[in-house]
This record gives structure tokens, sequence and C-alpha cells, in this order.
């Protein structure tokens, strides 16, 4: 199902109330249906418009393991923790399964998207830093997805996207948060400063959604094993 149920409208008022109080230059948007709805709030109160991103789509490259086809950013703890590439910004792609996959491919087509949008506003990649060509205080709000949101933060921050993935949970309608320093002039690196943050659902009373996440407890029968 792409769109919002009654608790995602819910949690998508919240959250244009949070962001309806910065001061955004610009907003991008997947084209799938469940985040342009989320973003239609926001937007429709700030009355707003967003440029849809073709990349900003869930990540979209499947893997066939043990002759099923499943998306590559989904495996159990004890399989891909036992393929030290994995931990390897570097090399995690080039594991069999993964190049078979065209998974870096796809990957590169999200980063150069991302290092398109950057440009734009004024920060080119050069290596493992952006060169601050037009430095500004801008703030960019980009509607998206779990899988996609860690192979753009995979490129920002020098991780393995394997490591975001699975060691890092981010719930619908939650807010991750990164900033540029210039600690030498013109040399801009990004930090993170939340990720998955939800206090705006707290602060309203509600829960965030436990869709995002698996069973705390394998005997936790009402929650998701797989």
């Amino acid at each position: 199902m792409d769109s919002l149920t009654n608790t995602g409208w819910q949690e998508a008022d919240l959250l244009a109330a949070r962001l309806s109080s910065d001061g955004v230059k610009a907003f991008y948007v997947s084209p799938l249906g469940r985040a342009r709805d989320t973003a239609s709030v926001t937007l429709d109160r700030m009355d707003r418009e967003a440029e849809i991103l073709p990349w900003l789509r869930e990540f979209n490259a499947p893997i066939v393991r043990d002759g099923v086809e499943t998306i590559a950013w989904d495996w159990l703890p004890a399989e891909w923790t036992a393929i030290p590439e994995f931990y390897d910004r570097n090399l995690w792609h080039t594991v069999p399964v993964m190049r078979q996959g065209n998974v870096f491919e796809e990957y590169s087509k999200v980063t150069s998207g991302l290092d398109d949008v950057l440009r734009a506003h004024g920060y080119e990649r050069e290596g493992e830093i952006y060169r601050a060509v037009h430095a500004n205080n801008d703030t960019l709000v980009f509607f998206c997805h779990f899988g996609v949101e860690c192979v753009m933060l995979s490129h920002l921050l020098g991780i393995s996207p394997m490591i975001l993935w699975h060691g890092f949970c981010a719930a619908p309608a939650s807010i991750t948060t990164l900033i540029t320093e210039e600690r030498r002039e013109g040399a801009g690196a990004f930090r993170a400063v939340s990720l998955g943050d939800t206090s705006h659902l707290y602060a309203a009373g509600l829960k965030p959604s436990l869709s995002a996440r698996f069973c705390e407890m394998y005997r936790n029968a009402d929650e998701r094993h797989d």
C-alpha cells in the first residue's frame, strides 16, 4: 500500500508543525505515494512546493540469495556480520551477491543525484569533503524513505551503508538532521546531529510506529519477525 494510514496522516501533521517553524530554502520529495502524502501536509501548511526527484524513491536494487529475489538491505544479523567486506565503505559492494545485483550502480545514481542537489546549493564534492563554493546556512528538506536515506548518509559521512541499514532505525515521520561545518575556509564537511528523531511525536503523546523495527524478543508474537 503506497499511501498513508489514518495514523500516518496524524504523524504527518505533527511533522508539519515542527518543520513549518524552520526557514526552509527548498523541499525535495520521492515520487512514491507515502512520501508525497507526508510532504503534502507540510507543503500545504507553508504554501510551498517540492521538487520530485526520481532517485529519492526507496532504494531499489534487488539481489538473489538462496534462489530468492530480495532487497539488498535486509539481512539477518548472523549473515551479514559474517562478511568482513560489509563493514568497509569501499568494499561492501564487491561481495559477489551485490555485484550480481548491480547494487553499486543504483547506489551511485543516488549519490550522484544528491551531489547535484548540493552543488546547486553551493557545495561541490571534492574527494571526501565538499568545497564551499557558496557557503550558506540554507536548510534543505528531503521527504524520502529509510533505505535511500541510509545511502545518502553513507555517502555524506563515509560509512558503509550495510552498517546504517542494519544498525540504525528511522520510524515513519521521523527526522534526520545533518549540518555542514566549515572549520577551514572553503572546506565543508557533513555531521549528523540526529537520526530518526521522533520527539515531535512524543511531545504530542503519540508513540512512534514499530513498523520500522523487528521484534525486541523472538517470543513477542505481536511484533514483526521478518
